[in-house]
């Protein structure tokens, strides 16, 4: 069996996975075998003992192999830090794709149309684009 590594993804507001109640600041992880990540040049996958690495993050799904069960949570950008034995998404938003619901998903959608219409550069508009994309894709 692979091994494992500790996994977060965090939020400029909270912990997301692993959950830790209504404190921000409690510092628990979960254990994970494998993660895909959507990273700025592409998608790549994390296993334990993965060479530490930083990377931006694109918008897109975030698929995690918890040793609890499968996650799987789209981002709309940020940043990963990768180590051997731990991996963190430091995403700006996140919608949970196992428990959002259609009003959630919809909410995301109308989110990435609006930042589509603002953007004021190629970047922003090609983010807002590709998020849009990743959404209709669900």
């Amino acid at each position: 069996m692979a091994g494992t590594f500790k996994f977060e993804l965090v939020t400029p507001e909270k912990r997301v996975i692993p959950r830790t109640g209504d404190d921000p600041r409690a510092v628990v992880t979960a254990e994970a075998t494998e993660a895909v990540v959507p990273g700025l040049d592409g998608q790549f996958t994390v296993l334990a003992g993965h060479a530490p690495m930083i990377s931006a993050l694109r918008p897109g799904i975030v698929d995690i192999a918890l040793t609890t069960g499968r996650r799987r949570v789209f981002v709309r950008g940020g940043i990963v830090e990768v180590e051997p034995d731990q991996l963190t998404v430091l995403a700006q938003t996140f919608l949970d794709l196992d428990e959002a619901d259609p009003d959630a998903l919809k909410a995301e959608k109308k989110a990435a149309e609006a930042l589509a219409q603002s953007a004021t550069n190629d970047a922003d508009r090609l983010s807002a684009d590709t998020a849009l994309q990743v959404l209709n894709s669900l």
